[in-house]
């Protein structure tokens, strides 16, 4: 187990002992993965409801601060009628989220996790049972500001969001790899801060995330100035699309 955040945050924890680093011993790695085995079969099970029901689940996650809920809330106020939105929103203590996700125009259940770094796959199931999934198109599941744990857990998502701030620093796909790999969109947020950081290159962010073999798309967005709004509500409008052919499809095959 990880003794800094009290989670089983991956399988390829380390402890460090003076200027020694090992390994975690094989008990430990034995505990975690049981851990993700369990969480997966939640998250296959939390995948069928969301198909069951032509949900598109998108796991938005990024270090505190990056900007996630200020583009849900930017988000909701674009899409308008043309696509239903719900967020289940992840934090450590307070319902803040949840209210400004409420007070922009669409349903929030708020999961309080207490001391733990991450969403996993059971507090997602216990949350779906408060919202009517049948008249959602898209679903965020607004993970806890964190760089390293939540990339490990599936949540039974259908495609993993992440934001990275002009005001973090463009060496973060570099610095945090399992995270940015594991992106369907990496979106630059903060934009507007830009001039006034100063020190940030989007193209040296981009680098650092196509050094990761990882061909997805990458967008610029401010959510305050709307800059790269249009251009994030084509892909959510398209992915939601997207996801309707594709159970259509299978229930055709399925039925004949």
């Amino acid at each position: 187990m990880c003794d800094s955040c009290g989670c089983a945050g991956g399988t390829d924890h380390f402890h460090v002992s003076g200027s020694i680093v090992r390994p975690a011993v094989s008990g430990e790695v034995k505990v975690l993965r049981a851990i993700l085995h369990e969480n997966d079969h939640q998250a296959s099970h939390n995948r069928a409801h969301f198909d069951a029901a032509h949900v598109l689940a998108i796991n938005l996650m990024s270090s505190p601060g990056a900007g996630k809920t200020s583009l849900l809330e930017a988000t909701i106020r674009a899409l308008g009628a043309r696509l239903s939105v719900a967020v289940i929103e992840g934090d450590l203590e307070t319902e803040n989220d949840a209210r400004r996700i409420r007070a922009a125009g669409a349903p929030a259940v708020q999961i309080t996790t207490g001391n733990a770094c991450h969403l996993d796959a059971n507090m997602v199931h216990a949350a779906l049972h408060k919202l009517d999934l049948h008249s959602i198109d898209v679903l965020f599941i607004e993970n806890v500001g964190n760089l390293v744990c939540p990339a490990a857990f599936d949540l039974g998502q259908h495609r993993n969001v992440v934001l990275l701030s002009v005001t973090e620093g463009d060496d973060k796909p570099e610095k945090y790899p399992v995270m940015f790999r594991t992106a369907d969109l990496m979106a630059i947020t903060k934009l507007d801060l830009m001039a006034a950081v100063g020190d940030f290159d989007p193209a040296v962010a981009k680098t650092h995330f196509r050094e990761l073999a990882n061909p997805a798309t990458v967008l610029e967005i401010s959510a305050r100035s709307g800059n790269g709004m249009d251009a994030w509500i084509d892909w959510l409008i398209r992915e939601a699309a997207s996801r309707r052919r594709s159970r259509s499809a299978q229930y055709e095959v399925a039925h004949g």
